[in-house]
């Protein structure tokens, strides 16, 4: 009997428990592929892919309402009421929560931004410029950012916490979720982000898959 004879049906999202930290760093996830998005935006407003401004801008703006709604009025709500508040009670890794908080700051205003310009549309030089400098800044100070909170305070945070504690609170974050993006809300905005890399031909990931042929590498 092979071993796919038996296979049974996947559990659905909804079915398999996610832990607050674990929840946390899918919600990078979602961050890590608008943050592609704005790559390939980037680009083509440069000139080093084909710019069509009927696609690229609604793209944009669609890209920056997901990180509006999403990452800033969601996921870093969620990190400064009950994840950065722990840290400075117990006086721990203050400076560096203390730099995140700053720069959560700092992604609002930039999307606020990139909003307004992406509105605009600007098919001309100097406005595609504004554009691409506005998503470079937001790239270079979220990449960090995340990695940051991926490898230092989300693994320190569950050694802060009690069991008890650890699970209530991944009971608070799901019914927050439910709350503002309906059931199953992770698996919407995945949606609708995928919408947009497809809009952009970034979705296939064996794109950026690197093939050797001979002593020459090409994409």
């Amino acid at each position: 009997m092979g071993f796919g004879d038996n296979k049974q049906s996947e559990p659905s999202q909804s079915e398999i428990e996610i832990t607050p930290i674990e929840d946390l760093m899918r919600e990078h996830g979602i961050l890590k592929r608008l943050l592609l998005i704005y790559g390939d935006a980037e680009k083509r407003l440069c000139g080093y892919k084909p710019f069509q401004p009927s696609i690229v801008y609604p793209v944009i703006l669609q890209s920056a309402s997901i990180a509006r709604q999403f990452i800033e009025n969601y996921h870093q709500k969620l990190e400064e009421h009950y994840i950065f508040p722990r840290f400075l009670q117990e006086q721990i890794y203050v400076n560096l929560v203390c730099t995140l908080q700053e720069q959560h700051t700092a992604a609002t205003k930039l999307t606020t931004l990139i909003l307004q310009v992406a509105n605009q549309g600007d098919p001309y030089m100097q406005g595609r410029q504004y554009m691409a400098h506005l998503l470079s800044l937001y790239k270079q100070m979220y990449e960090p950012h995340e990695a940051r909170e991926d490898t230092v305070l989300f693994p320190a945070f569950q050694k802060l916490v009690t069991p008890r504690e650890f699970e209530k609170l991944g009971e608070k974050f799901e019914e927050i979720e439910e709350t503002m993006f309906g059931k199953d809300g992770f698996q919407t905005i995945l949606r609708q982000v995928e919408q947009l890399e497809k809009a952009l031909g970034i979705y296939e990931l064996s794109q950026y898959t690197l093939h050797f042929t001979g002593k020459h590498l090409h994409p």
